[in-house]
């Protein structure tokens, strides 16, 4: 892998990622933009007690444009975007419309791919790989940043998650604090180290691993399964089998077997409903542990990857219970969406 560091015409960082070592990115940004100024501030819930990020300037954001003004293609015939090169491998720049910056954090967006019309199950083997390279490379930068607290690396994919630019991309938050979902984990683990002296994470796995009626597919590095609470009617879970805290620390062979694995894992999501459906919309959430935490050796890299669709042509919606009191209620039983994501394996 080969990293380039350079500077788009309004301030912020855009860092490329080959493949090829040869591979020569001076292309300039010629944009006549202003510097960036954001109005994002967290602020700390009272009654909760966790922290809303207040970003009024996303307002302004870039919704929905056409395919040949996407700001996430290359620049090419005249038209410039985001990413002065008219090629590359896979791009990471500064959002332009951050829900959090400075003392606040910082947010990033990651391009797949310069294929507009692809998604993150079109990538090869080496292209994934090459993703995943960036991710790790991101949380280890990101982590050396003194406001930083936790690194979460996702995709939002479809419109119907709310997803303004339809190429194939995601996005890096780095918070200031520990997320309330993080911080639950957390709790659910130091309470189950009390009791039972044994690790949380490592127990989940194992439960999975021992009576496979949730098990989607395992490789000989990570194994994924539909998890036996599951919140959302079609969700997985992607654990390396050997327990690591966070991308940084995986394993060479892990991260080998990585886009065999998670490749299956899209191409079957796109699968579920049947060809007939459009492309199935999902969130991929990478959950790493945060950096200010003693234990956090203890924690479970792993990744959770979920649809809203619940079946053909109807959505998940959160509703009164989900929203108002945060009690999920799913109408799929796990051991039955286990079994269609086990169906609907590549031949």
């Amino acid at each position: 892998m080969k990293k380039t560091s350079t500077r788009l015409a309004d301030g912020r960082e855009l860092l490329y990622y080959d493949s090829r070592d040869d591979a020569v990115r001076d292309a300039v940004d010629r944009r006549p933009l202003e510097p960036i100024s954001t109005t994002s501030e967290v602020r700390r819930d009272p009654l909760l007690g966790d922290s809303v990020a207040i970003a009024s300037h996303r307002q302004g954001r870039t919704y929905h444009p056409p395919a040949d003004e996407c700001p996430l293609c290359p620049s090419r015939d005249g038209r410039l975007s985001e990413i002065p090169a008219a090629d590359y491998d896979v791009a990471v720049f500064e959002n332009r419309f951050p829900s959090l910056a400075g003392d606040s954090g910082r947010c990033e967006v990651v391009c797949f791919t310069s294929d507009h019309d692809a998604s993150f199950a079109d990538l090869s083997e080496e292209q994934a790989a090459l993703v995943l390279e960036a991710w790790t490379d991101r949380t280890a930068e990101l982590a050396e940043l003194p406001q930083v607290e936790q690194v979460f690396c996702f995709e939002n994919r479809g419109a119907e998650i709310g997803v303004t630019l339809g190429h194939p991309h995601g996005q890096i938050y780095a918070y200031p604090f520990v997320t309330p979902r993080t911080a639950l984990m957390l709790r659910s683990a130091a309470e189950h180290r009390a009791r039972t002296g044994r690790n949380l994470f490592d127990d989940i796995v194992e439960r999975e691993r021992a009576e496979r009626a949730r098990v989607v597919l395992e490789g000989e590095h990570w194994v994924a399964f539909v998890p036996y609470a599951a919140h959302w009617p079609y969700e997985v879970h992607l654990y390396p089998r050997r327990r690591v805290p966070d991308l940084r620390a995986l394993e060479n062979a892990a991260r080998t077997e990585f886009p065999q694995i998670y490749l299956e894992l899209l191409r079957r999501f796109d699968r579920i409903f049947g060809e007939a459906e459009p492309p199935t919309p999902y969130i991929a959430a990478w959950h790493q542990a945060p950096f200010c935490e003693a234990d956090r050796n203890d924690f479970g890299l792993h990744l959770e990857l979920f649809t809203i669709r619940r079946t053909s042509g109807k959505l998940k919606f959160l509703a009164g219970s989900e929203s108002g009191m945060s009690v999920f209620i799913n109408d799929v039983p796990p051991e039955t969406a286990a079994e269609r994501l086990r169906e609907v394996a590549s031949e």
